[in-house]
């Protein structure tokens, strides 16, 4: 089974209701869709959204760094030879880690089609079903109240809450929010980077003494204040994830060691695909370090990828943030990955078992 070609798409999917952060607010899910085609008739699917203030990466970049750098080197090879094809991938080009995580999510899904079977078991196996959280948009504090009820009643048992935006309201909005489901889901909150050192530990020990209990504060500040993320981590205790203070293993292994985070959070999209996020997990559990799998806002494509991952490497990927198709109005991805509201469960269908896309768009070039 060798490479061949490659064909681009793009789809977009509206959300339910416009998704918040402390870093952007966007309506829809858009994502770059990639199929890598191969000289036994496989098809390979990828995709990447657009996340500039996250990875720096465009849909625009995206294409071209797909299409410049990374295709040229794998075109020809067969998808046997995983390790080399990978190797390809990650030399092809510094960073552009989305661009280079639609190409090895597609890889992944061929060299799991060529042992006709699911990618999860390809990866070392596992249940095939895993239970994901649903994240509340930072908004006005009776809207995430309404928000929080809804998904509890919908069968979601973890929430995370996204903070960030202004300190005082952030605190009032998790207490309001666990007052009104404390009972019947945990409490994760993600300040997107949004926060101070000093103000993280301020909110933190507040909401501690007021005798909330949060299972983690995921990435309170800037990415690249890795000391603001020790400084937070020996003063709370509340435990710490980082997410945007981590892409690639050798991150993570300088994190871990200076002990700037308890709880690792994992995205294809940052680690530039499957084969790093298995080493950062692999890297994890030598450490004894909790991982969870999240993901960007992106289409079933990726995220599916990403829960086969997370099966596959359960025994230290303990918590899942894979929600953007609970997000959708509709999602027009139809594969081996079934998102029923909390539940994500895996068919028996080879690779990600994609069977048709709606309403994607095919893009054309000179």
């Amino acid at each position: 089974m060798k490479i061949i070609g490659i064909e681009f798409g793009k789809l977009r999917v509206p959300l339910k209701s416009p998704f918040k952060t402390a870093l952007r607010s966007i309506d829809s899910i858009e994502d770059v869709v990639i199929i890598l085609e191969t000289d036994t008739g496989h098809r390979g699917y990828g995709s990447a959204p657009s996340t500039p203030v996250i990875t720096g990466e465009t849909h625009g970049s995206v294409i071209d760094a797909i299409r410049s750098a990374i295709v040229p080197r794998i075109l020809g090879e067969d998808v046997a030879n995983l390790n080399r094809i990978v190797d390809k991938i990650q030399k092809s080009i510094f960073a552009n880690f989305s661009a280079k995580a639609a190409v090895e999510i597609a890889v992944y899904d061929l060299y799991a089609q060529s042992f006709n079977a699911p990618l999860y078991r390809v990866l070392g196996g596992g249940e095939p079903n895993v239970t994901t959280d649903l994240t509340i948009s930072v908004d006005y504090i009776d809207k995430m109240v309404a928000d929080a009820v809804a998904a509890v009643d919908q069968g979601f048992e973890a929430l995370k809450i996204k903070v960030g935006k202004d300190l005082a309201v952030d605190i009032e909005r998790v207490k309001a929010i666990y007052a009104a489901v404390s009972d019947r889901a945990l409490i994760r909150l993600d300040a997107n980077q949004g926060w101070t050192p000093k103000q993280t530990v301020s909110a933190m020990r507040e909401l501690e003494a007021s005798g909330i209990r949060m299972e983690f504060v995921e990435q309170p500040v800037r990415g690249d204040d890795v000391e603001g993320m020790r400084y937070v981590t020996e003063r709370v205790s509340t435990p710490v994830m980082a997410d945007e203070s981590t892409f690639g293993p050798k991150e993570v292994i300088d994190l871990i060691q200076m002990r700037g985070a308890d709880i690792i959070n994992i995205k294809l999209m940052k680690t530039g695909g499957i084969s790093n996020a298995i080493k950062i997990a692999d890297i994890a559990s030598i450490y004894d370090v909790e991982c969870m799998m999240g993901c960007m806002a992106e289409t079933s494509i990726a995220v599916s990828a990403a829960a086969h991952v997370a099966i596959a490497k359960s025994n230290i990927i303990t918590r899942v943030d894979l929600d953007p198709p609970s997000l959708v109005s509709k999602d027009p991805v139809v594969c081996g990955v079934r998102f029923d509201h909390a539940e994500i469960s895996i068919s028996d269908a080879p690779g990600l078992g994609i069977e048709r896309i709606d309403d994607l768009v095919m893009m054309k070039f000179d």
